[in-house]
């Protein structure tokens, strides 16, 4: 059984409630019965070593598991008290809710302008389409940096930029919660900066979900840690108790350096 210590929801329903969720590739089981909730406005951090079902499990809290071939989720993921996995329910409407940034930056074959507009758009946005562009990017901490060269391709910005731009691009159809798949991995250390600065700016308005191997990342930036091992989750509480005093041994040995 998972270690799982008080979590502070502050009064306030989960963001999202994970609950019994196996996931399997084909016969293989990648995620194996993990429940826990996400405290709203928080950032969570999901760490483990390679191929524990990190990633996979932060693709069933928006449906992606949905667009990969012979994978099946069992269980149940809550969303404002709604099973995301209803048959009523549609993926679709779930990814704009419950946004994904992914581990390399994918800005799309178009200007800076129209990455962001390209949610809003296809939505059928009715507003000033300008205001929100600036919004999402100045919500990104990259509206200063490109506010003069809009129409420029979004492949004409460094790897941070173009990171930050998939972040915006991912707020302008305004999202709940935010998921980020390694969002820095790809990045060096001046860009990663940034962009753990800017999670700790959007835990004011978005719950995060992040999953990342770097341990003085999930230190720095998260409220709460899950550590998983082999698919199952092993420990799941504050960040700083996780790190300095946790309650499994294979945390520790984790957290430590010891394996992984």
């Amino acid at each position: 059984m998972p270690t799982t210590h008080p979590i502070d929801t502050d009064g306030r329903a989960p963001a999202l409630e994970a609950r019994e969720l196996s996931v399997f590739y084909g016969e293989k089981e990648a995620v194996r019965r993990i429940s826990l909730d996400v405290p709203a406005n928080r950032v969570v951090a999901l760490i483990g070593p390679s191929g524990c079902g990190k990633s996979t499990l932060l693709r069933c809290f928006n449906r992606m598991n949905d667009l990969v071939a012979g994978a099946r989720v069992d269980g149940h993921v809550l969303f404002h008290g709604q099973d995301l996995y209803d048959p009523h329910v549609d993926p679709v409407e779930v990814r704009r809710r419950i946004g994904m940034v992914f581990q390399k930056p994918n800005p799309f074959p178009k200007s800076i302008y129209d990455n962001v507009a390209f949610g809003p758009r296809i939505n059928g946005f009715t507003g000033d389409l300008d205001a929100l562009v600036e919004e999402s990017l100045r919500q990104a901490a990259l509206w200063d940096e490109v506010k003069d060269r809009l129409k420029d391709s979004a492949y004409a910005l460094s790897g941070g930029q173009q990171q930050r731009l998939c972040i915006a691009r991912t707020l302008a159809v305004k999202p709940e919660i935010v998921l980020m798949d390694e969002p820095a991995s790809a990045l060096d250390p001046i860009a990663t900066t940034r962009i753990e600065d800017l999670i700790h700016e959007l835990k004011k308005d978005y719950t995060i979900v992040i999953v990342t191997h770097n341990m003085q990342q999930a230190a720095r930036i998260s409220d709460y840690t899950a550590f998983l091992y082999m698919g199952e989750l092993v420990e799941y509480g504050p960040t700083d108790l996780i790190f300095t005093n946790p309650a499994e041994e294979r945390t520790e040995a984790y957290v430590t350096g010891r394996f992984g």
